[in-house]
């Protein structure tokens, strides 16, 4: 049952509607008149249902639930109180609410991060030290805007007219914006391009700049998290999963399994190939010893490897027999899932905080908000 309004002054339009979406939304688990097919609310009752979850105290709480509502209905996703409770609570963490947080940290974050970019395009310090103390459209040098900014979406907009302006910009400097999440959700830019062709808004501006408006915050950071199916059994694999990537949480309990079998010290990252190379990296290698065993050539296990952001590679002949051959040393089933960490970062990591760490937190602020739900529906339960 999902919450609904406590307050007593509760308008009879509000109540009705309360209880309308409770009505609609109980149905959602239950046959419908078409093929056995689910109930779907309507976009009205998941709207109120949004709200009645939100902060008492948000501004424009209307506008918030219209926007989670228009995710959920175009992503098809079930408005059940765990998956709301999912979105808020990665939204009270990443930003509380607010559409561009703001960091007294970042101008030394983006300072840190060009560098780093820079050394590693092999792009000489004195261009890039030059370019940006050429004057901007605002009339400063882009040095001086950056020792100002606060927010992600501040920074975003000076690279973009730093890469407009200067000449050989995109050339240059296309890979140095040190930018890449923004929004309520703080949402990786990258993400943007992958759901375009459901986005429900026309853009203004370039995909990347969507993100940092509340309805595409809200909405490509929904899909992300929520976007995708997976056999979880608790929520704080999505989590981590929504720092690290799909599955990472799946693949870092299959990298687990291998380093038990093989006694290598794998990072349990989710990352079970090289990205954009043919050449095996260590979880690879590692699966490779067991080929033997695994009864599987190494062009075999590559291809099932290269199913890691997908469902599938959970039905590979891999993945069933390094956790079953796992469980049978063990002595019981080995995890499933596993929030994932790494050698270098099981406390941190240079962008912020591991995902095991991001998750842990993340989900304290859900069982917050499920709390806070269940306290109201059971407030106005006969």
């Amino acid at each position: 049952m999902f919450p609904h309004p406590t307050e007593s002054t509760l308008s009879p339009r509000r109540l009705a509607a309360s209880m309308i979406g409770l009505t609609l939304l109980a149905l959602t688990g239950c046959a419908g008149p078409f093929g056995g097919q689910p109930v779907q609310p309507s976009p009205w009752a998941v709207r109120e249902e949004v709200s009645q979850t939100l902060p008492i105290n948000l501004p424009d709480r209307d506008g918030w639930a219209r926007d989670i509502q228009v995710a959920f209905t175009t992503l098809n996703i079930p408005p059940r109180r765990e998956n709301i409770c999912a979105v808020l609570a990665v939204v009270e963490h990443q930003s509380d609410y607010q559409l561009a947080p703001s960091n007294p940290q970042l101008p030394r974050l983006a300072r840190t991060e060009i560098d780093e970019r820079a050394a590693s395009s092999r792009v000489p310090a004195f261009i890039i030290n030059a370019a940006l103390n050429l004057r901007s459209a605002t009339g400063e040098t882009y040095n001086e805007r950056l020792d100002s900014v606060r927010t992600e979406r501040e920074l975003n907009a000076i690279f973009d007219d730093f890469i407009e302006r200067v000449p050989l910009g995109s050339q240059l400097f296309g890979n140095l914006s040190p930018v890449q999440t923004g929004g309520p959700m703080r949402v990786d830019l990258k993400i943007a391009e992958t759901y375009l062709d459901v986005y429900p808004y026309p853009l203004e501006g370039k995909p990347g700049d969507e993100v940092f408006t509340r309805r595409g915050g809200l909405f490509f950071g929904t899909a992300h998290l929520l976007g995708y199916p997976t056999d979880y059994d608790e929520t704080v694999h999505r989590f981590a999963d929504y720092r690290a990537g799909r599955y990472a949480s799946r693949n870092a309990a299959f990298q687990d399994a291998v380093a038990r079998l093989t006694g290598i010290d794998l990072d349990l990252d989710g990352h079970l190939i090289r990205p954009g190379s043919r050449e095996p990296g260590e979880t690879e290698l590692a699966v490779r010893s067991l080929a033997k065993q695994l009864r599987l050539d190494h062009q075999q296990i590559r291809e099932s490897l290269e199913q890691g952001d997908a469902l599938e590679f959970a039905n590979t002949r891999l993945y069933n027999r390094v956790l079953r051959m796992a469980g049978r040393m063990e002595g019981r089933e080995v995890p499933r899932a596993i929030a994932p960490r790494t050698r270098q970062s099981a406390i941190g990591e240079k962008a912020g905080l591991s995902p095991e760490l991001f998750a842990k937190q993340v989900s304290e602020h859900y069982q917050q908000c499920i709390a806070r739900a269940s306290l109201k529906a059971a407030a106005v339960q006969p």
